[in-house]
């Protein structure tokens, strides 16, 4: 997750003789790049420090001017007698921590660790540098973001930002501060005035084709959100080079300029689904599939008035979703708008709407910060994955074989450990039993893809000839799964997912066997329609024995709410639920759910209401889990209890 915003930075300008100065600097670091693939950390350690922070970015080491420097090597904790590799100084206060290790360490995740442990040892510190002399990491206090740079292949305009955010006349300035607060101020403004046009854009579409067109309104409701769907990504893909540039503009030219046809704009639209669904080589858009542009024949058969689908269309292409509009915006957006479709339904209904008491706040969904997805990923999946490198011993330094060609007996074996973990890696089944528009979904989706890739820096040296496999794909296809009881969460879950991970001329993956609607507590359709049979739905991850992974944010709805709206449901599972005792809330049947759910020995984290560590409720629970788990320590934060189960 990057800490700035592109269109941010750019509003910051620098002195172009000092750039062009450093960056000829940077030159005489790239000619060394050969030798510093091959060298130890400690014999480049000083070297490195010398040639990239000295003489690309201004700093000053101590063995250069002992009586005046910025740049301390092996600097002591002020906690203990450990040492950091460098430190930066500003006004004689620790700034920041540089930590490095050679080019046989490529998993930097493994650095992470020792170099906040320096970072929280020195009480000044802001900045956080990790590098294994070619992939560079820039943190600002926590560990869940960071900028990065692959300092043997910077281009002049890449030279240019790693100069600004860690140049030393940046870091005395604090400029990176300013500039990640101006960044998230700009995000939060983005986010509201384009979540304020969206929903606009959809209600007014909504009134439109009711308007023009004879179905039921829900029906209607239901095809306008894909429409909206539709629209949004192809927003999404002009701008980021999956469609040509102006695409939407482009479909406006098209309809204003016939002289021969009197297409309405619509059709126009259609053509471009169709193309985006199929391909089409004459307006250069492969085909994507996927499922979002599939043939809908009551879609297809909409009326909407020119002007207005004009006029909405255009006001949402403004904005840059490049630069501006990142996926997590795209995030927040979506969880919104769900609240939104509520009161459209709603007012379809003829019935009372309260946001304070939506269906989203009465079914207890509530939208999940990243900070928390990342805490929740890392100590689930992350750890799964961190006791599997271990047991292969791999994931450390890389290994480098002397001949290629001709492996040696423990070269063989170190190899085919990698193979077997990257093999592992697409057996495993993560699932969110409540996933909203999938939060922990894209957090477990990234942190898969850094997973693959350090596989795929393993195998380099290997010379092996497989590793050319769709990263994303594989994951989508093989380890993440979902479930919701709201169908447009569902929908705007697999959305999200393909923005996530579309590549131009890359099919979108199929989601519809992964990502399914439901309700995830009762399996009997006499009792609930949407009714959700775990062992029929995803019957190749029973056939496994069940899932590796169960995370989420189960819905916050308390007893009272339950017995008002949900009775019967209540009922059959208190009597279905062995920890459904008392005055129970919801997330007490979810926690014992997820873990019937689980394999042995995997791994299961939750946000829940720290009531479980107290209530009287809770009590069978804790002995529930006492009995046939491991309860590792929660972390108790803003009222909630972030519970990890094995």
């Amino acid at each position: 997750m990057p800490l700035f915003l592109k269109s941010v930075l750019k509003t910051y300008k620098q002195d172009e003789a000092l750039i062009a100065q450093r960056w000829a600097a940077y030159q005489n670091f790239l000619s060394k790049v050969e030798f510093v693939k091959s060298v130890k950390e400690e014999k480049y350690q000083d070297g490195f420090l010398h040639d990239v922070f000295e003489e690309c970015l201004g700093y000053t080491l101590d063995n250069t001017n002992p009586q005046s420097f910025n740049l301390e090597r092996e600097k002591k904790n002020e906690t203990d007698g450990k040492k950091a590799d460098g430190v930066i100084y500003v006004d004689g206060e620790v700034i920041g921590i540089v930590e490095l290790k050679d080019q046989k360490s490529k998993n930097l995740d493994a650095i992470e660790a020792q170099a906040f442990n320096y970072h929280n040892s020195h009480s000044n510190s802001k900045y956080v540098i990790i590098s294994n002399f070619d992939e560079l990491r820039f943190y600002i206090d926590k560990k869940t973001a960071y900028e990065k740079f692959s300092l043997f292949y910077l281009t002049y305009e890449e030279f240019k930002k790693l100069h600004l955010l860690l140049s030393y006349e940046s870091i005395k300035e604090g400029l990176p501060l300013k500039l990640k607060e101006k960044s998230a101020n700009f995000e939060l403004q983005i986010s509201k005035e384009l979540y304020k046009d969206f929903s606009l854009f959809r209600t007014h579409l909504f009134e439109n084709i009711v308007k023009n067109n004879s179905l039921e309104k829900s029906t209607l409701l239901r095809l306008t959100q894909k429409l909206c769907d539709r629209i949004i990504f192809m927003l999404f893909a002009e701008d980021r080079g999956l469609l040509r540039h102006n695409t939407i503009k482009e479909i406006r030219e098209e309809f204003k300029g016939q002289k021969f046809t009197s297409y309405a704009l619509y059709d126009i639209y259609k053509f471009y689904f169709n193309a985006i669904n199929e391909g089409n080589e004459k307006l250069g858009i492969p085909k994507y599939n996927g499922g979002l542009f599939a043939k809908d024949e009551l879609l297809d058969t909409l009326i909407i008035d020119d002007a207005q689908l004009d006029m909405e269309a255009q006001k949402l292409s403004d904005y840059d979703f490049m630069s501006d509009v990142s996926v997590n915006i795209l995030g927040h957006i979506f969880e919104q708008s769900l609240t939104d479709l509520e009161e459209l339904q709603a007012n379809i209904d003829n019935t009372d709407f309260d946001k304070k008491k939506s269906k989203r706040k009465k079914d207890g969904v509530f939208y999940t910060p990243e900070y928390i997805t990342h805490y929740i990923v890392e100590n689930t999946l992350g750890r799964l994955c961190e006791e599997k490198r271990e047991l292969l011993q791999i994931g450390g330094e890389i290994l480098t074989p002397s001949n290629t060609k001709k492996l040696t007996k423990a070269e063989q074996t170190h190899k085919q450990n990698i193979l077997d973990y990257r093999e592992w890696l697409t057996n495993l089944k993560i699932l969110d039993p409540a996933c909203g528009s999938g939060a922990f979904l894209n957090q477990a989706l990234e942190f898969l893809i850094n997973e693959h890739t350090l596989v795929r820096d393993m195998l380099l040296p290997f010379e092996d000839l497989t590793l050319g496999y769709e990263i994303e794909k594989e994951i989508l296809e093989h380890n993440l799964y979902g479930v919701d009881i709201n169908e447009d969460a569902v929908e705007i879950a697999k959305l999200s997912l393909w923005l996530r991970t579309a590549h131009k001329g890359r099919e979108l993956t199929k989601l519809a066997d992964k990502i399914k609607c439901g309700n995830s507590l009762i399996d009997d359709k006499t009792v609930a329609e949407n009714a959700f049979v775990w062992e029929e739905e995803f019957a190749e991850v029973f056939a496994q024995g069940g899932f590796d992974v169960v995370i989420g944010n189960p819905p916050y709805v308390d007893s009272e709410s339950m017995t008002k709206f949900y009775k019967d449901e209540r009922k059959w599972i208190a009597k279905n639920y062995r920890t459904a005792v008392g005055n129970w809330d919801i997330f007490v049947p979810f926690v014992e759910l997820g873990l019937s759910l689980l394999k042995n020995g995997r791994y299961l984290s939750f946000i829940i209401p720290n009531k479980i560590l107290s209530a009287n409720y809770g009590t069978t629970l804790r002995e529930y889990i006492n009995e046939n788990y491991s309860f590792l320590v929660p972390i108790v934060l803003d009222g909630n209890a972030y519970c990890t189960i094995t």
